[in-house]
């Protein structure tokens, strides 16, 4: 038995790195809360998830005022079984996203700690499938941006060798989205993959509408179209058109989505590790989704899905948004346009804990 002897979590407040705007919202700081976890044998292992502007205080009461008390004394070998008890132990906050985001926290500090103990880095425990993934670009993309600005962006990205870039969509008028599209595609030929997300921005009808609209583009995917609780919605508009639907990044349980992929609704998932509840579910919605012959492509938090994705054999991409340069002292390797996978044990992720109690709110 590897018993947890002391559990502690904090939060820290991390500015983001660019301004990032989207049909619905902006990304104006980030949440950070942490947990880290020590062993009787003398092991830590540090796990984390995150907010985009609030909450962060609300995970961070659910962690120590009811999971992390009852973690102490656990045997941190048995992942699952800790998982499993502290998710039956909130059963009336569930599904929910204040207790999946505080439930990754732990999981992924879990996971650190029996990375560790074997010696062997995160991408090879969680599966072992390839070292490197392809990258793609979300950075250069954001609605606030202008035409040229977009056009910019990729023709950087196609020239560092990156496979795709992501623009977002939602402009007042369907013309101005196909205008913003239409001149990156011209800029950057065939050979780039280009990904539109919308933000859970649109009705059924303007969804479909639109989607019409962008088919000549030869999109990669299609992102949120809808809320992403309209389950029924997203299925009727996989069926209405040629470009892959994605979606992933506001759903919290394996059971939602088993209902998107039984129901056809999605081409791709976009499963957030923190948002999930952890690396454990994460790993789960990963074969789910190989079972139905669909890839993973998952939601920000790179420095920890570069190791996940390039786990699992159906996992296609890695989305490009650095937001953990200020509090680490690691960088995510990219090579011919991949990211590559860490080698040192654990999540592979080198934290400034100075850097951090500097940012750091309670």
């Amino acid at each position: 038995m590897i018993k947890v002897v002391d559990a502690e979590a904090w939060l820290a407040d991390l500015e983001v790195e660019t301004v990032r705007t989207d049909a619905v919202q902006a990304f104006l700081k980030q949440e950070t809360v942490f947990v880290r976890l020590t062993t009787d044998d003398g092991n830590t292992g540090v796990g984390y998830s995150y907010t985009i502007g609030t909450g962060g205080s609300s995970v961070l009461a659910m962690l120590r005022d009811h999971l992390l008390p009852r973690l102490v004394g656990a045997d941190a070998a048995l992942v699952e079984q800790a998982w499993s008890d502290l998710f039956a132990s909130t059963r009336a906050t569930t599904v929910g996203a204040i207790t999946s985001l505080a439930l990754a926290a732990v999981d992924t500090a879990l996971w650190d700690l029996r990375c560790k103990r074997a010696g062997e880095p995160l991408w090879q425990v969680a599966g072992g499938f390839r070292q490197k993934v392809p990258l793609y670009d979300t950075e250069g993309g954001w609605l606030h941006l202008g035409t040229d600005e977009l056009v910019a962006g990729a023709l950087a990205s196609r020239a560092a060798g990156w496979r795709g870039v992501k623009l977002k969509v939602g402009k007042p008028r369907i013309e101005q989205d196909v205008e913003r599209l239409s001149a990156v595609r011209d800029a950057v030929g065939a050979g780039l993959d280009i990904m539109v997300d919308a933000n859970q921005s649109m009705t059924h009808a303007e969804a479909r509408r639109r989607a019409a609209a962008f088919e000549p583009l030869e999109l990669a995917w299609f992102e949120e179209p809808l809320p992403a609780d309209d389950v029924e919605g997203h299925a009727v508009l996989a069926r209405s058109t040629t470009i892959p639907v994605a979606v992933g990044e506001s759903m919290y349980s394996v059971g939602q989505f088993r209902d998107y992929l039984a129901r056809g609704a999605a081409s791709i998932v976009q499963a957030d590790v923190a948002r999930v509840g952890g690396i454990t579910p994460w790993l789960k919605i990963a074969h789910l989704a190989e079972a139905f012959n669909v890839h993973i492509c998952p939601h920000f938090l790179m420095e920890l899905h570069v190791s996940l994705v390039a786990a699992v054999p159906n996992g296609r991409y890695v989305e490009h948004i650095p937001q953990l340069r200020a509090i680490t002292r690691s960088r995510m390797r990219v090579e011919d346009g991949h990211a590559v996978a860490p080698e040192s044990p654990g999540l592979g992720i080198d934290w400034d804990f100075d850097a951090i109690d500097d940012r750091r709110l309670a």
